[in-house]
């Protein structure tokens, strides 16, 4: 272990830097780092303990559940609703607000998550993750829906975590971003990329082709520059990446850049867009742009999105800054 920083480790020493904080804080994030601890080694042992496959039932949006979706929002909830330092919950698979059981203390922070993002990719053994975000709330209440609904420049932290050949945690609270790996031998997270930037300039894009036809025009002109390679505008080959997890393409995009569009389009008036606000696209656009790079709808910053409702969707263009803000530029062009 020698040279080795836990996250534990991490955390205090980075809460040391702010003289008069009480703590609450960190002892949030290692609730929250517990809470994926489990879902890792749930997520690992998969089949050999049936918990993979259709749970034969929808969650808010209208979506299958996985049995694993089911399984990983109780483990969350029960990490967390105990602890004292939260005043509620909000998560993908519940339609309301989670409140904290009577019994328990409220604290200052509230909690969004999507328990298992990617999860139609657990049965095929393709990486998933958990998405959660941080932020501030009156001490003591019990806060109504309003309360959540706060733009993502508000958010004190974020993290993602990466169920895959190795589990790891990508974490921020607006001091540049950090990559932590769980060390199985001693169930710790250890740290392990220091600092994550996300290069300007990449040649690389992810998006799902099968949707093109129901496009907005900036982004099949953007889509079409870069399939026509070094005989196009750009006069550079582009690669294509799709995998189908927004976890994984956002940790690819950290470790060398690159672009990544869930964009708005016309398929069904009623879910223009795939990507939720508050619990995928705040906290990974908080991560992202405190990596360098840069995250929009196309028209707008997404950490400047005024939200709705607790489940409102966005489009969502992200990665290296360069090639974000050109889709931005033919938006504003069209």
């Amino acid at each position: 272990m020698a040279n080795k920083v836990t996250m534990t480790q991490f955390l205090i020493e980075q809460q040391r830097e702010y003289p008069g904080t009480s703590g609450t804080f960190t002892l949030l994030l290692n609730d929250i780092v517990t809470a994926c601890k489990q879902i890792s080694h749930i997520v690992n042992r998969g089949d050999l303990i049936g918990v993979l496959g259709s749970a034969e039932s929808e969650n808010v949006q209208g979506e299958v559940q996985k049995k694993l979706d089911i399984i990983t929002n109780e483990i969350m909830v029960g990490a967390l609703d105990w602890t004292g330092h939260l005043a509620g919950m909000v998560s993908e698979e519940v339609d309301e607000p989670i409140k904290i059981p009577a019994q328990y203390p409220k604290g200052k922070y509230l909690v969004l998550f999507d328990p298992l993002d990617g999860s139609s990719n657990i049965d095929i053994n393709l990486t998933v993750g958990t998405i959660f975000s941080i932020l501030r709330c009156r001490e003591g209440v019990d806060p109504e829906p309003e309360d959540f609904l706060r733009k993502g420049a508000e958010q004190v932290c974020a993290g993602f975590v990466l169920y895959g050949p190795s589990t790891m945690m990508v974490l921020t609270t607006g001091h540049g971003v950090n990559g932590f790996t769980l060390d199985q031998d001693i169930g710790e997270f250890i740290l392990t990329h220091r600092n994550m930037t996300i290069p300007e300039d990449t040649s690389e894009f992810a998006i799902n082709m099968s949707n093109q036809r129901f496009w907005e025009e900036p982004v099949r002109r953007y889509i079409d520059e870069c399939v026509q390679g070094k005989d196009g505008p750009r006069g550079k080959n582009f690669n294509m990446r799709w995998i189908a997890s927004l976890v994984a393409e956002v940790y690819r995009i950290l470790t060398r850049g690159g672009i990544f569009m869930y964009p708005y389009d016309t398929r069904d008036p009623k879910k223009p867009c795939r990507l939720r606000l508050m619990y995928e696209a705040n906290p990974v656009a908080f991560i992202v742009e405190q990596a360098g790079g840069a995250c929009s709808t196309g028209r707008e910053r997404m950490l400047d999105v005024k939200p709705e409702s607790l489940h409102q969707r966005v489009p969502v263009i992200l990665g290296s800054k360069n090639e974000v803000e050109r889709v931005v530029k033919y938006h504003l062009e069209s």
